[in-house]
């Protein structure tokens, strides 16, 4: 009886070990199943920032290849319509003609928009809003007087007045568009450029015929 009793402690101790050892082995199996859903986790995490950090591409991006005809377009264009938008807010309390107060708000809803445009293909493309340009001047920009003697006009002198300043203005601004379908590599750079030709061209002519008038 004894030598059963000791057997039979034996064999539920093994029994007993075996277990225990199966447990283990089962809790170390699922500490790596978590372990690796943790790293799979960091990592999906990391992927997560890294595009959220990452420019995304919209509407105003300027995807594909460009070449320095098209850095210089924006960098030139930006303060080009810059002052457009300075000599279109000076329409506010001063212009008289209705003809000439549609126009200044058709320059305002469609220059603003394009310079944002232009800011965000220079940051996607990793180069500066600005840059000398040595002797690339900008064509159709109003020296400082110029700005200060349409400040000074009212009503028909100002309309005439600005009339003239933004046709020289936005001659220069078709001349360098111009230059950006001749030269520039970017598809989205040379649309904003044929934009610019077609709309500024015929805001061209219609102040022409409004100067006419006057």
């Amino acid at each position: 009886m004894r030598a059963f009793t000791s057997r039979t402690t034996r064999k539920l101790a093994l029994v007993g070990a075996l277990a225990g050892a199966g447990l283990l082995l089962t809790a170390c199996g699922s500490d790596d199943g978590m372990s690796g859903m943790d790293h799979g986790g960091t990592s999906a995490t990391s992927s997560a920032t890294a595009s959220a950090s990452a420019p995304a591409a919209g509407a105003d991006s300027a995807p594909g290849a460009f070449n320095d005809a098209d850095v210089m377009f924006a960098q030139m264009m930006i303060p080009h319509h810059e002052q457009a938008l300075e000599m279109a807010k000076l329409a506010d309390g001063r212009a008289e003609d209705p003809e000439v107060k549609k126009l200044v708000a058709a320059i305002e809803q469609a220059q603003d928009p394009e310079i944002q445009k232009m800011k965000s293909w220079l940051k996607g493309w990793g180069k500066p809003e600005s840059a000398g340009h040595g002797g690339h001047a900008m064509a159709g920009m109003m020296s400082d007087q110029d700005m200060k003697d349409l400040a000074a006009t009212r009503g028909k002198a100002f309309d005439r007045k600005f009339a003239e300043l933004m046709i020289a203005h936005h001659d220069g601004a078709v001349a360098m568009a111009k230059d950006e379908q001749k030269s520039g590599g970017n598809a989205t750079a040379k649309k904003l450029a044929d934009d610019v030709v077609r709309t500024q061209s015929a805001e061209v002519d219609q102040l022409k015929k409004i100067l006419d008038r006057l």
